[in-house]
């Protein structure tokens, strides 16, 4: 198994950033209608862009990691997905350029709502325009395009970047070769709209939030502690707790007197990782991606999911599924899978059976590691 903290290390910020020269005068036009005046991204890169530039894997982040995916030169500390990449590694990057960005909308250096609106000369708050998964995937294409990539050899992401992997594909048909997608989806469940809905209520029910436009010194911490422990129960599978914590208790002598304090350990857990969580993320950047999350659906793409996917022109793509996931289940990869080979797309699909529920890419190497290691290989053959 990878390192567990180094997969829950969202706090390192990009060690490059670029505002994109490369808009017209209208900005960033976004996918629901409105633009952004300017648009800077925080990235990171590993590897070296070949003479013809046709090496180059985007990397496409869930919604809570920053772009530094891996250790570099710039940044020897570990990253989110550490075991994946790097010199012979699975993203092999003696082979290939790789490029990982904060997410639009994100809070690692990347425009977002904790920005200053130019025109204005306040932070966005509130009143960032709507983002979409498909605003994320356009961000990376005009990135790469300033980073001289013109053509992606390969677009990886999983979860929330397994959806905008898939939707760089839909916008920009014939400019990725291969595509892997990871527990992402056609669209969302209403089990997974419920629950980030509920995150997103239990953050704006926090008095310090004031319609996203708190400040630095109050931030609604209280209501993102609690989203975020209720978004890890979801990212994980029963029988892992059940292993992992059964039913121990914190020790007597580091237990509250209060009442109704925490007392099992599986509470001590949970507090921990928000408590390290709400310190580095922005309240305003989890509601925002969250609901793309939740927006994002191919049939938008055209009359139906079959027809939008139809626009995909990719030589070959990796589906990937996890046996306990319960925020996108296999059946939704299986879906994915299918459609795409329905509309005549080549296809591998894999399902791996691990006990660590959605957030299995972040932690189990040793199941991820060689399935995406011999698609990325068989892709150079």
């Amino acid at each position: 198994m990878a390192d567990e903290e180094n997969a829950y290390s969202y706090t390192t910020r990009a060690t490059q950033h670029l505002t994109l020269d490369n808009l017209d005068d209208s900005g960033f036009k976004m996918w629901r209608g409105e633009s952004l005046p300017e648009l800077t991204l925080a990235y990171e890169c590993w590897g070296e862009l070949s003479d013809a530039a046709d090496n180059a894997i985007m990397i496409f982040c869930g919604l809570s990691p920053s772009a530094h995916a891996a250790s570099s030169a710039q940044d020897t500390s570990p990253g989110w997905w550490e075991y994946m990449i790097g010199p012979g590694k699975a993203i092999d990057t003696d082979r290939f350029f790789v490029v990982c960005a904060n997410s639009l909308g994100g809070c690692y250096g990347s425009t977002g709502p904790s920005s200053i609106n130019p025109e204005t000369g306040q932070k966005y708050g509130g009143d960032f325009p709507d983002v979409t998964v498909e605003d994320i995937a356009s961000a990376g294409y005009y990135l790469m395009r300033e980073l001289g990539v013109e053509h992606l050899h390969a677009a990886v992401g999983s979860s929330m970047g397994g959806m905008a992997s898939i939707a760089y594909a839909l916008q920009y048909p014939g400019e990725i070769d291969y595509l892997v997608s990871i527990s992402a989806a056609t669209q969302a469940l209403p089990l997974t709209i419920a629950l980030r809905s509920l995150q997103r209520e239990i953050i704006r029910s926090d008095p310090n939030w004031k319609r996203g436009q708190y400040g630095d010194d109050n931030r609604p911490l209280i209501g993102m502690s609690l989203a975020r422990k209720l978004g890890l129960v979801s990212y994980r599978a029963a029988d892992e707790w059940n292993s992992k914590f059964d039913r121990s208790r914190i020790s007597p002598e580091k237990r509250s007197d209060q009442r109704f304090s925490h007392e099992f350990e599986i509470e001590n857990y949970l507090e921990y990782n928000a408590q390290k969580f709400v310190t580095s993320f922005d309240p305003n950047s989890y509601l925002y991606l969250s609901r793309a999350m939740d927006w994002f659906d191919i049939s938008e793409h055209g009359d139906s999911i079959a027809t939008g996917m139809s626009k995909l022109d990719v030589t070959r793509a990796l589906v990937v599924g996890v046996t306990t996931d319960i925020l996108f289940p296999l059946r939704q990869q299986r879906e994915v899978a299918k459609v795409m080979r329905d509309t005549g797309t080549d296809v591998e699909y894999v399902e791996i059976d691990s006990v660590n529920g959605h957030d299995a890419f972040l932690i189990d190497d040793t199941h991820f590691t060689p399935v995406v290691k011999k698609f990325l290989d068989e892709s150079l053959d």
